[in-house]
């Protein structure tokens, strides 16, 4: 049988969250089972986030910014988790969307040179990893030098510096639930710290960690050794 968040699952993980403005639980969430591969879960996410807009109206912009946030949420977690499980979540979200909720144009300016999407995937890169950024990036330069081309260029530059949808903090949350049920520790560490680096605070994190952490034990995920602690490097 498939898995399916109930509405007191839902509500628990957003309840997580310290406060209530730009509460990520949805985001997070959709995430989370996405990676841990129960697409048919993220259309139920999606579902209880457009009800408590508390509006009927179809137009409505909140429902649309809910719908882009999950999609471009989705489409970034897909270098961390595969892009199998992304696009088979993007398509129950598609198929649960109405029509007015959807996009039929790309969000990224296809025409920006990959010159541009190295520039801004260094500097995001720097951004996330601070002064480890040279020392990770030797490690991908290393161990393949297409991998070092790649996540600058690709994966930091075209997919994850793009902020129009999702801030540089929401960001680096969609890469710690995916990790998370992916069950990596070491990318795990990274982008806790960079979570912390693009602005969270340390109960942030922590919520978020915690919330990952429920949805994908909701779906069946064991960890082998536990999932990393937020570690508090300004005491």
């Amino acid at each position: 049988m498939s898995f399916k968040p109930n509405t007191a699952l839902l509500s628990r993980l957003k309840s997580i969250y310290p406060t209530t403005n730009d509460n990520p639980w949805y985001i997070v969430s959709a995430v989370a089972f996405s990676a841990s591969n129960e697409p048919q879960a993220v259309p139920e996410v999606f579902r209880h986030a457009l009800a408590e807009t508390g509006s009927g109206e179809e137009h409505n912009p909140e429902k649309l910014r809910i719908a882009r946030r999950l999609r471009e949420a989705l489409f970034k977690s897909g270098l961390t988790c595969g892009y199998p499980k992304a696009i088979n979540s993007l398509a129950a979200l598609h198929e649960a969307t109405p029509p007015e909720l959807q996009d039929t144009k790309t969000m990224r300016d296809v025409h920006t040179s990959m010159e541009d999407h190295d520039r801004n995937g260094r500097a995001f890169f720097r951004e996330t990893y601070g002064d480890t950024a040279d020392d990770v990036q030797k490690l991908l330069d290393t161990i393949y030098p297409d991998m070092g081309f790649f996540s600058n260029t690709i994966g930091y530059g075209l997919t994850y510096s793009f902020s129009s949808i999702l801030s540089p903090l929401e960001t680096s949350y969609v890469l710690v639930a995916s990790l998370i049920a992916n069950d990596t520790p070491r990318q795990i560490n990274w982008h806790l710290d960079g979570a912390r680096r693009n602005g969270a605070t340390l109960e942030q994190v922590r919520a978020v960690r915690q919330m990952a952490i429920e949805a994908a034990a909701a779906c069946g995920i064991k960890w082998r050794d536990g999932v990393p602690e937020v570690v508090d490097k300004d005491t």
